[in-house]
Order: structure tokens, then C-alpha cells, then sequence
């Protein structure tokens, strides 16, 4: 296909594409419009694209489909492009792509780069192992720093970083050392590279590690790269800090949609089908919508109360509201404290002698509120609750002491219960909690009207 072909079938987005030689177009824009174009035509495009450019393109996880894009490209073509490629972002290409393109390209690939892909790729999801890259900058124990800024230069183009040098026991392997290109370039070139290397409290980490633990080590320690070693700590390869990044924006993006009560899109919005959106919507609706059904129940439950006292209605979504609302932000505080490891399971018991205090003081707060929101309606004229304004009154009070405090237990528990059956506390979303609230808040109010207005309105 000619570019001019290419042009008149993509429009404006491919013909930006193709106007390199201007050099207007950033790779980030570069990208946005690859990902609006098909398959079929990112394809061509990426194939029209300066290799060094398309490289660039190919790098990037922001590009949609790239395992789709490669197999639509020629063989030969998509093969150059993947031997420049860093080996863990070939890795992630390849699982996004159909078994049989990917047994042709990957049989075309040199020896040592499918080693190290199908070595990457062994690794279970979520783990230091699969987000790892083994191309970074080591040398033996016996070099000097002459020799180890030789070595940088002759591999800097192939390396995921520079910035950090491991230095490997010449005989078995092991890493014995860690040092920073700014302290090599400041030392003697004579010098032993042990000399000037950090040899203790050398943060490491294994494959199998889950990549938030791998998160929070580069966090706690200020890292650009964390080296992954196994049982003998040699050297397997390393997670960047960049890596750690683009992992943990996919994680953040699957627990908001969690949260919204549906399940995680796993592609971007636009790439899902209609088939596909309703799939993974429709069933969580479903779900909270039988969770609904309960509180008509509840209501059929309290029906002669409710004939004798109208005015209780007037609450009822004020009271509802606010239960889901303290067991949203409860549950919200409690899934991200367990995803930073602020919290483990153990300490349940500490959250739940936390909240219950914070669930009595936010529900009077919220009562006193209301009590006050009835009296001056009433005083002012706004509307006439009765000879009993008072006792209705106290009843909202006392019922949103009980509802907000339940709320925020319930929200704060859920989590707890859903890890411990080894279950995504994500799952715990604010649609699912407030909807266990709703119709336990219900109980709640209708229990506290029958105990305060018996005699009087009911």
C-alpha cells in the first residue's frame, strides 16, 4: 500500500503520521493517532514510519494493540522492529498477540532474544518476574572504573538504564555490589569498581514477588531501578521505576471501574465493543439491582407503619444516603490502605476499633443536623411535622447514629472479609456497600421509630 493510498484511507491522523519529515508530530501525539486508527492501518502506518521512529512507537505501552499492529505488519518487518526492542516490552507484545502469529515471529527472532522473552514470559502476571527487563549494565568484580565506563558505552543503546551498574561475583554470578553512574564519573579511572561500590543493605527482591510489594520497595527506598535475584542472588534482571509506573496506573484504572461497580474493562474505553460494555456491566447491575429489591422488602415489612406515620417517609432517602455514603468512604479508605500495605488482614480488629467511634461521632454529627433542619422547618413554617416535630426529630437523630455507624463498619469490614477469602477488595465497591446499607439502614430507622414514637405516632 503507497502513502497515498494510506492517506486517502486514514485521513488527517495518517497523514500526520506520515509527515516526518517536518518532524511536527511528538511521539505522544504520534501514538494518540495510531490509536484511532484499525488495525489494519496503524499497521501500515507503523510500517511507513523511519525505524527509528517506529521503535519509538513500539516502546510505548500507551500504544494500543501493539501485538495486533506487529502481526499485521510484514514478518520480516515486525521481526527488525522487535529485536531492537527491549525485551520486557517484547514480552508484553507477545502476550497481546494470536498464537499463531506469535509462534511465526517468535521462531524468526535471534536465540538470545527469544531466551530472554520466553524466560520474562514464564512468569505469573502481577509479578516482579513479568515486569522485570534483562537488559541492564553489570560487570565483575575485577574491573576498574576505566574499564566499567568502556563497558557502559559499548552497551548504553541495548541497556532498559545506566544509572545504576551491578557488579556480579566474577565466579558464581552473585551481585556483590551496586554503583551509581554519578559516582563513577567522579572517581579515579584506576580504581577498583568494588572500591567505589555499595556492598551492604543492597535492596533486592525476587521474581515472584507481587509488583505492589515491588511498588512500595522503590517507593520506600527512592530507587530507579530494584534488581530481581534468585535463592543463589544472582542476577535476573531489574524492575525500573517506569515499569513500576505503567503497572500501577493499569492497576488503579481496573480498581476505579471496581469501585463504580461493574468489572474491569481491561482495555481502554473506546476499544471495547457494545457486546462487550454491556457484558461487564450488566451483570453487576443485575446484582445490585436484586440487592435493591431487598429494601422494598424492608418496607413491605414496616407497611402499617408507614400508614401511620407518612412524615417518616420524608427521611428515608436522607437516611439512606447517608449510610451508603460514611460505608463508601470507609470502604475507599480501607481497599487503598490494603493496596499501599499500610494495613495487612491482622489488623481488622484496629480498624474496627477505629471506626466505631468515628461512626457514632460522624452520625450525631450528621443527627444534629437534621434535628436542627426539622426545628427551624417546623418554627418558620416551612412545614408542619406535627404535635410530635420533637420525637420525629430525635428519631432521625438516633436512627443516623445507628446508620452511619453501621455503614462505616460494614464498609471498613467488607475488604477484610473479601482478602481473607482471597477475594479483590476492590470488589467492595461503593455501589455494593451502599446497597448493604440501604436496606439495613431501613431496619435500622424503622427499629428506632417503633422504639421512640411508639404511644404517640405509632
Amino acid at each position: 500500500m503507497n502513502i497515498q493510498r494510506l492517506q486517502g484511507r486514514a485521513g488527517h491522523a495518517a497523514r500526520a503520521l506520515l509527515n516526518d519529515s517536518l518532524n511536527v508530530v511528538t511521539i505522544a501525539e504520534r501514538i494518540e493517532q495510531l490509536n484511532q486508527l484499525d488495525i489494519e492501518e496503524a499497521a501500515d502506518a507503523v510500517a511507513h514510519l523511519p525505524q527509528p521512529k517506529a521503535l519509538r512507537v513500539i516502546a510505548r505501552p500507551e500504544l494500543h494493540n501493539a501485538g495486533k499492529i506487529l502481526a499485521a505488519m510484514p514478518v520480516d518487518q515486525a521481526v527488525r522492529l522487535l529485536k531492537a526492542t527491549a525485551h520486557d516490552r517484547v514480552a508484553d507484545i507477545f502476550q497481546e498477540m494470536e498464537d499463531r502469529p506469535r509462534a511465526i515471529i517468535f521462531s524468526r527472532l535471534d536465540p538470545a532474544t527469544a531466551h530472554a522473552v520466553e524466560h520474562l514470559m514464564a512468569y505469573p502476571q502481577r509479578t516482579a518476574g513479568s515486569i522485570m527487563t534483562t537488559e541492564y549494565v553489570a560487570v565483575p568484580d575485577d574491573y576498574t572504573v576505566a574499564e566499567t565506563l568502556a563497558h557502559i558505552r559499548r552497551v548504553e543503546s541495548h541497556s532498559e538504564t545506566v544509572y545504576a551498574i551491578y557488579v556480579l561475583d566474577r565466579e558464581s554470578g552473585a551481585l556483590t555490589g551496586v554503583v551509581t553512574l554519578r559516582r563513577l564519573v567522579t572517581v579515579p579511572g584506576e580504581a577498583d569498581i568494588l572500591s567505589v561500590a555499595r556492598r551492604d543493605g543492597i535492596e533486592t527482591a525476587g521474581p515472584l514477588m507481587a509488583q505492589e510489594d515491588v511498588a512500595r520497595l522503590i517507593r520506600r527506598n527512592n530507587l530507579l531501578a530494584l534488581p530481581i535475584v534468585n535463592d543463589e542472588d544472582r542476577m535476573l534482571g531489574i524492575v525500573t521505576v517506569d515499569d513500576v509506573i505503567d503497572t500501577m496506573i493499569a492497576d488503579t484504572t481496573e480498581d476505579a471501574q471496581k469501585f463504580g461497580g461493574m468489572e474491569a474493562l481491561g482495555k481502554p474505553y473506546n476499544q471495547i465493543s457494545f457486546a462487550g460494555m454491556i457484558q461487564k456491566r450488566a451483570g453487576w447491575l443485575c446484582a445490585l439491582f436484586v440487592g435493591e429489591m431487598l429494601t422494598a422488602s424492608a418496607m413491605q415489612y414496616f407497611e402499617n407503619e408507614l400508614e401511620k406515620a407518612i412524615v417518616l417517609t420524608l427521611f428515608m432517602p436522607l437516611i439512606m444516603s447517608s449510610g451508603g455514603n460514611s460505608g463508601s468512604q470507609a470502604t475507599s479508605l480501607i481497599i487503598r490502605a490494603l493496596a499501599l500495605g499500610e494495613l495487612k488482614l491482622s489488623d481488622w480488629w484496629r480498624v474496627g476499633l477505629r471506626e466505631l467511634p468515628t461512626g457514632v461521632t460522624l452520625g450525631a454529627i450528621l443527627g444534629a443536623v437534621g434535628f436542627i433542619r426539622i426545628m427551624i422547618w417546623q418554627k418558620l413554617g416551612f412545614y408542619d411535622y406535627g404535635e410530635h416535630w420533637v420525637l420525629i426529630g430525635f428519631t432521625v437523630f438516633s436512627a443516623l447514629i445507628g446508620i452511619v455507624t453501621f455503614g462505616s463498619m460494614a464498609g471498613s469490614m467488607l475488604p477484610f472479609i473479601l482478602q481473607k477469602l482471597r477475594l479483590d477488595p476492590a470488589s467492595a465497591s461503593a455501589p455494593f456497600v451502599a446497597t448493604l446499607v440501604d436496606v439495613s439502614g431501613l431496619v435500622i430507622y424503622f427499629s428506632v421509630a417503633l422504639l421512640i414514637l411508639s404511644g404517640t405516632l405509632l
